[in-house]
């Protein structure tokens, strides 16, 4: 009681020294009386003061609630009480507020209005005309989501499901019994409240679901009936937003982490400013009093330096809050810094000295802070390797121990000037010495890269297959005379042989018979015939007597032949790592060099690689598909070309090469390439003039026709390897 009462006592007496001081500077006006007037859709407000206003009030619009803000400069409230209920038309009452000198009047209305201010004597006349804006038929609709179209009828939730979204929202899936339920959904304190109206659900669904294990936004939801209604209360945490609508029988709302940005007064996923919409008449105001007024609207605290000073004019209609801020920031160069819900405001120039003198004290401490030793347990990467990595390092090549002291230091390390890293190869631990902030990031960088790697499988078939022909026709023809003929007396027989009939003779009763003999010549008329075994067709033409013969031979050969060759080789390699395998020969080549002065030569062999390899470097994407870089050669020596050095054969390498870029399901497979190759050839060889007689001329012509078809396909399947897969 006693400590009341001196409570008491001090208050009084700073009262009792404030008030001259009070008396000294009082508020050049007063607002004495208020009085309001309905007119149809319009109210009127006419409030009297003590002295004229030179000017209007500055003051503001807000949509959501609806209410007006008009600031009374060196004004006082001379009304008696700070509210006041009228309830005419959409106007519900008022609030007036004083502080120091300025006094705040607040309309509170039922829905958004215009207002119009003007002057007559020592009133103030404000009229208040409705409005109708699609901003507040949208704001509307979201708060009752959707009207019952089944007036007197009972609707039913049939199941509720909860699933994660592929960008780690919560998805809350409702099924209802027909799409006539209605439904409201609005933000109630941290929750988030959906009432179904006139539903019901079975006993099954009112229950409390926990969903923190889908590490989503969304923490619990909760099912119950609320009167004739169902109610659910969605739990969500840290900075969030919601999005609901309906397909069909399902209802959806989803509930989606919001990542805050320092540079936005309202955070949010949408783009642009997301405030509440205000209207401003704003004449030669205090800049200092038009932000706080707008950082009261987004209900943020506002730290204004001292150096913002000036006066600004503006006038607004339906604006958002953030937007009314940004504008004075470009007015007045100011900037902003922003933590919590809590707004620094201060010229661009003083925010940059600040952050600068920041930053440097920082350093300053950093390069006097004591360092901490701190071990680092790996289990999938090498100490090595990320002792090198901390330092600045590469990875790779003969040397991938940590830096030795005294080495040269890198300038994208990640320890500081002070901090350093051992690494102990048998135990695969890394020792770091450094300061405290310095090792949290570690901590981080560390936790991100000692994980385990996924791993591919790779899988490729080559197929090359041969389709070849042959197709070859020719013709022997021949003639058999049965006396020699000799041309211009030379000695030469006509082509073709020479055939003497049988005679018989009889000499003393004795008959001597002598049988017919045929000398043929080894030449031919026409000799055009089929070089390789095939098919042959001869027939002969003779007179009566036999003394003359034509032989006729004609001969053809077909060929087809049909190849197939698949080669499958398979390699398995982790992500992101590159894997090569190879199966095949190395063919010698062998060259000669001459001796120097005539000496022997010296023979030197050479292997070149004639093989079936693949080099794969596959990478998983988030979605689950694989991404390849591939390199598929198929090599192999063509003897059929061979050149010869000395006696010894060196064939040519004949090389299919595919290199490209793909992005393959897993599972699946792609036809990453394919050469097709086509040879055609065509020879005749003809006795000139008679071998381009119309049909006649086949007797005088060879013709060989030969084809070649050569196909080589590529085939990849990658197939991303999990504890349960199974390879037959």
């Amino acid at each position: 009681m006693k400590l009341i009462t001196y409570a008491m006592a001090v208050a009084s007496a700073c009262l009792a020294l404030s008030s001259p001081a009070r008396a000294e500077a009082p508020p050049a006006n007063t607002i004495e009386a208020v009085n309001v007037a309905q007119q149809g859709n319009e109210v009127a407000l006419r409030i009297d003061l003590k002295e004229a206003l030179t000017s209007p009030p500055p003051g503001f619009s807000v949509a959501n609630p609806a209410k007006i803000a008009l600031d009374f400069q060196s004004t006082a409230n001379g009304l008696g009480k700070t509210s006041q209920v009228f309830n005419q038309g959409d106007l519900r009452g008022m609030n007036v507020v004083q502080v120091g000198d300025r006094t705040r009047m607040v309309l509170n209305l039922v829905r958004n209005m215009n207002y119009k201010t003007r002057i007559e004597g020592k009133s103030l006349y404000v009229t208040l005309t409705p409005i109708e804006r699609l901003a507040d038929s949208a704001a509307q609709r979201t708060t009752r989501f959707a009207e019952e179209s089944l007036v007197g009828s009972r609707h039913a939730v049939n199941d509720v499901m909860f699933r994660r979204g592929k960008d780690g929202e919560g998805r809350i899936i409702v099924d209802l019994s027909d799409t006539g339920t209605g439904i409201d959904i609005r933000q109630q304190g941290p929750n988030l409240v959906v009432d179904f109206m006139k539903t019901t659900a079975p006993e099954r669904l009112r229950r409390k679901l926990d969903v923190t294990d889908f590490a989503t936004p969304v923490m619990s939801v909760e099912t119950k009936t609320f009167g004739d209604n169902v109610r659910m209360i969605i739990t969500p945490k840290g900075l969030w937003e919601h999005n609901a609508y309906q397909s069909d029988n399902q209802f959806i709302v989803e509930v989606k982490q919001i990542v805050e940005d320092p540079n936005k007064l309202v955070q949010g996923a949408k783009v642009g400013y997301q405030g509440p919409r205000v209207s401003i008449n704003y004449q030669n105001g205090d800049v200092r009093a038009l932000l706080r007024l707008m950082a009261e609207e987004l209900n943020l605290n506002a730290v204004i330096s001292e150096t913002v000073t000036g006066t600004t004019t503006l006038v607004l209609k339906d604006v958002p809050a953030d937007q009314v801020i940004d504008i004075i920031f470009q007015q007045k160069g100011l900037d902003m810094r922003k933590k919590g819900n809590i707004i620094m405001i201060a010229p661009r120039d003083e925010i940059a000295t600040r952050e600068k003198l920041d930053f440097e004290s920082k350093q300053q401490i950093s390069e006097l802070e004591p360092l901490k030793l701190e071990q680092f347990q790996l289990n999938y990467q090498k100490a090595a390797d990320v002792a090198r990595l901390l330092s600045g390092f590469t990875v790779g090549g003969p040397a991938t121990a940590a830096p030795a002291a005294g080495a040269a230091t890198s300038t994208q390390r990640i320890l500081s000037k002070r901090g350093s890293a051992v690494a102990d190869p048998q135990s695969n631990i890394v020792f770091v010495n450094d300061i405290p902030t310095k090792l949290e990031e570690i901590h981080t960088f560390i936790r991100a890269i000692d994980t385990a790697a996924r791993q591919v499988l790779i899988e490729a078939r080559v197929v090359e297959a041969q389709d070849s022909f042959k197709r070859e026709l020719g013709t022997k023809l021949g003639l058999i005379n049965s006396k020699s003929s000799e041309i211009l007396g030379s000695g030469m027989n006509f082509v073709g042989g020479k055939m003497t009939p049988g005679t018989s003779t009889t000499t003393a009763g004795v008959t001597t018979t002598t049988p017919a003999t045929l000398t043929q010549n080894p030449m031919v008329g026409v000799n055009l015939p089929v070089p390789t075994t095939g098919g042959a067709l001869a027939f002969s033409l003779f007179n009566s007597s036999l003394t003359r013969i034509l032989n006729l031979e004609i001969a053809a050969l077909e060929e087809d032949g049909i190849g197939k060759i698949i080669s499958s080789p398979r390699v398995i390699t982790a992500n992101n790592v590159k894997a090569k395998i190879e199966d095949g020969t190395e063919v010698p080549y062998i060259s000669y060099q001459p001796g120097s002065g005539g000496g022997a030569g010296t023979y030197t062999v050479a292997f070149k690689p004639a093989k079936l390899s693949l080099e794969a470097t596959p990478q998983i994407t988030p979605e689950g598909t694989v991404r390849m870089n591939l390199i598929v050669k198929k090599e192999e020596p063509d003897w059929t070309r061979a050149v010869s050095v000395n006696g010894f054969l060196n064939p040519p390498i004949k090389s299919s090469v595919v290199e490209t870029n793909v992005v393959v399901e897993n599972g699946g497979t792609v036809v990453i390439g394919g050469v097709f190759i086509t040879d055609m050839q065509n020879t005749v060889d003809k006795v000139p003039l008679l071998g381009d007689i119309p049909f006649l001329g086949w007797l005088f012509k060879y013709k060989n026709e030969t084809g070649k078809r050569r196909e080589l396909l590529i085939f990849i399947t990658p197939r991303v390897i999990s504890d349960k897969m199974r390879f037959d």
